[in-house]
């Protein structure tokens, strides 16, 4: 993989330990020769992820709405910023300029990307790798929901392992490497649906 949408949050949480987590994702990206592309922000984890990556000479693509932009949160920082007229056109950029998707904490705009990603990939938008990497069990929740929606029957048997989950950089970047896409909805006929 050259380049990695990073999803994650423009806040600052109080625990520490989320900020300095996002600085390492982004060095060790950087430091591995994998490009980040990701929301354009300057705050939060997302600044976080993108100044060390930039820091340790990697390469950093922003996407950020006008909208954001013109609230002067962008980070002009960046190897090159992309503005976009709104969310759509931003996802779209992200899924047009990665290999693959890498979500680490963050809220309902995260989500909104987690979910959004999975679902295109599921549909036959895209069969790059979407990966969640769960620092310090943020996401065993959200994992327990996934398998819960597969096991009640609203996910696909071959859809089921579209979400790579690991709790190590270094281990999900492997799964995510060796992923084989899947049979998309778009390929499938009536009876296999």
């Amino acid at each position: 993989m050259k380049r990695i949408a990073v999803y994650c949050g423009s806040a600052t949480p109080a625990d520490p330990r989320y900020m300095e987590f996002a600085r390492e994702v982004g060095r060790s990206l950087a430091e591995r020769g994998i490009g980040i592309v990701y929301g354009g922000g300057r705050l939060g984890l997302m600044g976080a992820v993108a100044s060390s990556a930039l820091a340790a000479g990697g390469e950093v693509i922003g996407v950020i709405p006008d909208a954001l932009a013109s609230a002067e949160v962008a980070n002009t920082d960046c190897t090159q910023l992309i503005k976009v007229g709104g969310m759509h056109e931003r996802k779209q950029t992200f899924t047009d300029l990665c290999d693959g998707f890498l979500t680490i904490p963050g809220g309902v705009g995260t989500m909104d990307e987690l979910w959004e990603a999975m679902s295109w990939a599921q549909l036959g938008y895209h069969s790059k790798p979407v990966g969640l990497l769960n620092a310090f069990g943020f996401y065993d929740h959200l994992i327990v929901f996934n398998r819960h929606m597969a096991e009640v029957g609203f996910v696909r048997p071959a859809h089921q392992n579209i979400l790579i989950a690991a709790d190590t950089l270094s281990e999900l970047l492997e799964l995510m490497a060796s992923h084989r896409p899947h049979t998309p909805i778009f390929a499938m006929t009536a009876d296999d649906l």
